[in-house]
């Protein structure tokens, strides 16, 4: 008699806001969800590609002066304020709430990142990913996506091929970013079981399969066939999708 194989159970694990590395240095307060700088936990290396999640708080006219990277792809995602770029291959912009920025480092890029507010803070994610390949050319790239395409749904911002005008990102990895209304669901189908995802939650409260998650919480997930995500409040999350 022949014997069928059991899928392996889906499994759910929970990183909380408040057990993130944490630095305060004054014009910079910074929150690692992952091990980064002199936060290091062997425990919280990153998951898969996703190797760095910051949500950081500059202060007015406070940033990063430039500074190098290479063999990293590089998503800055701002939540409030405004942020200045600038890098040396001749990259200048301002990012807003709504816009994606992705740097491929490749080789080595140098850039810098502002506070270009003279009186408010800004609130920002940077999400650093293992590329596919290494020493490939700096490039960069910056879209807009308007509120009304990640209300209530799941809005595709980066992808490996560019598609639905995302921006594109040198892995094989799905971001997708969504605002919900109290009471809003979204589902996440995967389309294999053995890819995974990581769920941040960047404002408001969610049910991520029944499991309550505040602004800054997070989830890993793996061997799952779906995700149904439930607001309880209006909410800001990003999805990302990993092989």
């Amino acid at each position: 008699m022949q014997s069928i194989a059991t899928p392996p159970t889906s499994s759910i694990l929970i990183r909380r806001s408040g057990d993130r590395g944490h630095a305060n240095h004054g014009w910079l307060d910074s929150y690692h969800t992952f091990s980064f700088s002199n936060y290091q936990d062997p425990n919280h290396m990153g998951f898969r590609s996703l190797r760095v999640i910051n949500e950081d708080f500059i202060d007015p006219k406070q940033g990063f002066g430039t500074h190098g990277h290479r063999d990293m792809e590089i998503v800055t995602y701002v939540l409030d304020g405004l942020l200045e770029h600038r890098d040396n291959i001749g990259n200048g912009s301002l990012i807003r709430p709504g816009d994606v920025q992705r740097m491929s480092a490749g080789t080595g890029i140098l850039h810098s990142e502002f506070n270009a507010s003279e009186s408010e803070p800004v609130h920002l994610l940077q999400i650093w990913i293992l590329p596919d390949r290494q020493n490939l050319s700096p490039s960069y790239e910056q879209r807009y996506f308007a509120p009304t395409e990640k209300q209530g749904k799941l809005r595709l911002v980066a992808s490996a091929d560019g598609r639905d005008s995302s921006v594109t990102i040198h892995q094989d990895a799905l971001i997708f970013a969504s605002l919900l209304a109290p009471g809003d669901r979204v589902v996440h189908e995967f389309a294999t079981r053995d890819r995974g995802a990581w769920v941040q939650v960047t404002r408001g409260a969610i049910a991520l399969n029944g499991i309550e998650l505040a602004a800054g919480d997070a989830a890993a997930i793996t061997q799952a066939d779906r995700l149904e995500i439930t607001a309880q409040s209006d909410a800001e999350l990003l999805l990302f999708d990993l092989a």
